[in-house]
């Protein structure tokens, strides 16, 4: 499994522009206001989930986002949601509660885990994750998102949760 030093020695190799930031731990949207007042970009809610047919999820959304999950099952074609376990997450992705982030998709190297990615995040100039852990913030920008994505060989499906409307399986861009 991937640390932060792991993920950061990974985009470089794959020539992607980043900026870390370290922070005291942040573990809840809400948490660390005056970090993220510091930062530009888009900030985000990571949410790892599992389906009632034991598929596997992780939402990635702008944080003032409302992620309804009575009703979003049957937008992205999954059964009923709950939160994944953390044993599951660290088995999966490699992070821990407080740590869930789209980059752990470079954990998954199994494919398990299905990438729902909010509209919001996927027009940002620029976009701000956890490195893995919640002690860091890592900016990219939307290139570098893309690219990340692709070097992963991860397709996001990617929602408009305010119209609670699939925008498409699709390649960003």
């Amino acid at each position: 499994m991937h640390t932060r030093d792991g993920l950061l020695a990974f985009l470089d190799a794959h020539q992607i522009a980043h900026r870390t930031v370290d922070h005291p731990a942040v573990f809840r949207v809400g948490e660390g206001e005056e970090i993220k007042a510091g930062l530009p970009g888009a900030h985000t809610k990571n949410l790892f989930l599992k389906d009632a047919k034991d598929r596997l999820w992780l939402i990635s959304a702008a944080d003032r986002t409302t992620i309804d999950l009575k009703r979003l099952p049957p937008v992205i074609g999954a059964a009923r949601l709950s939160f994944g376990r953390e044993a599951l997450m660290v088995e999966t992705l490699g992070v821990t509660p407080g740590s869930v982030t789209a980059f752990a998709l470079l954990n998954d190297v199994a494919r398990k885990v299905t990438f729902v990615l909010d509209k919001v995040l996927a027009q940002a100039p620029l976009v701000n994750f956890h490195p893995l852990t919640n002690t860091a913030t890592t900016a990219v920008d939307q290139a570098g998102l893309r690219a990340f994505l692709a070097a992963v060989g991860v397709e996001p499906l990617i929602v408009d949760f305010e119209a609670m409307a699939v925008v498409g399986p699709q390649t960003l861009g």
